[in-house]
């Protein structure tokens, strides 16, 4: 399933995100471990193996230092935002070993890329020419401003499903928090908040038009269920935000410092790897396989992989003590970035390495 990309207690609205990014502004700062990477002339990191996966450096746009990938979808497309060489970050789509700059909205200076269905749409948001985060649609070539709400001021997309539903959020007029939105149709609808709340952010949905996220009540911050018009709390946890949602309504995200997966109204903590203490789930797919960020025994954060009740460590780059998973597709195939021996974050691929033979660096699936 598509993922969006997520930053770390924001509040209600912020320039980035969702949840990570407040983990990854300490986690950048740690020592490095394991041996270098060779540089290959395309400016790609050789692939490694690490626990039953490939891990392959993505790169970057040409003359950039830093990306981050944010979703993959089926045919092995991945959507993620990196830098070029003016240093601006812009979108990307990374299919058949290229990365290709998706651009910005007229009179901006960047783009982010946050989910990409599996027709290829990538939604995300993009410096207007106003300087406000406008949410963007990109199919064919074309990136499209989704708008904002009537007096609104700003707005971000964070998911989009099969059908190409968006939801994000919006800056609402009068100066109120950001509202969840979901986008069909050429309208963007208010979803509204949590009784008693002051904001809301939709950061996933599926094929079944059941969108995630979370919100406030009375200032403290719960995961939601939208569907049939009514948003809903889920229970368990006293500080919650939901991340992700497959075809079988199970969804996943991050409560009282663990990762849960929540489905049948009951609310599971995932635990964390070996000697961790912290955890949180950012993307499934429609196998219930769930990934994230957890904390080792060494106090490091690395990306994992939940299945059968078992926590992967998906292991980082070479040289590194950091990664995060945003997204996995329904091949098993794994996207997030992970630090790099020279220090900036690079987006990467984890590939199983029984399927090897079924991918080709972000290329479409083999008939």
């Amino acid at each position: 399933m598509q993922s969006p990309c997520k930053s770390i207690s924001r509040g209600h609205y912020v320039g980035r995100i969702l949840l990570v990014l407040a983990v990854l502004c300490v986690a950048a700062l740690q020592p490095a471990f394991g041996q270098g990477l060779q540089e290959q002339t395309d400016g790609h990191h050789s692939p490694e193996c690490t626990k039953g996966f490939t891990i392959k450096d993505l790169g970057t746009l040409p003359g950039g230092t830093f990306s981050q990938a944010a979703g993959i979808n089926n045919r092995g497309q991945v959507a993620g935002q990196a830098t070029n060489a003016s240093g601006y970050e812009y979108a990307f789509l990374f299919e058949h070993g290229v990365m290709t700059d998706l651009g910005t909205l007229p009179g901006g200076n960047y783009s982010v890329g946050t989910a990409i269905n599996n027709r290829g749409q990538v939604v995300g948001y993009a410096g207007a020419a106003n300087g406000d985060n406008h949410a963007f649609l990109f199919e064919h070539g074309v990136m499209t401003d989704l708008g904002i709400p009537p007096g609104g001021f700003g707005s971000d997309a964070y998911g989009i499903n099969d059908r190409g539903q968006v939801v994000g959020q919006a800056e609402v007029a009068g100066g109120a928090g950001g509202h969840a939105f979901l986008f069909e149709h050429g309208v963007m609808t208010d979803l509204g908040l949590l009784p008693g709340g002051y904001f809301s952010t939709a950061t996933g949905i599926n094929n079944r038009g059941q969108v995630v996220g979370y919100g406030d009540i009375n200032g403290n911050v719960h995961a939601f269920l939208f569907e049939h018009g009514v948003m809903t709390v889920l229970p368990g946890g006293n500080y919650s935000q939901a991340y992700g949602i497959n075809d079988r309504g199970q969804v996943v995200g991050f409560a009282d410092g663990h990762a849960f997966l929540y489905e049948d109204g009951v609310m599971t903590d995932l635990g964390t790897l070996p000697g961790g203490s912290y955890s949180q789930a950012t993307g499934i797919n429609n196998r219930g396989q769930v990934v994230g960020l957890a904390s080792t025994a060494s106090g490091d954060d690395h990306a994992f992989l939940y299945e059968d009740g078992v926590m992967t460590d998906l292991g980082t780059l070479p040289g590194t003590d950091f990664s995060i998973a945003y997204g996995i597709n329904d091949r098993g195939q794994v996207v997030g970035y992970s630090y790099t021996v020279s220090g900036p974050a690079r987006a990467v691929l984890w590939a199983p390495n029984q399927g090897k033979s079924d991918h080709d660096e972000g290329g479409h699936q083999r008939d």
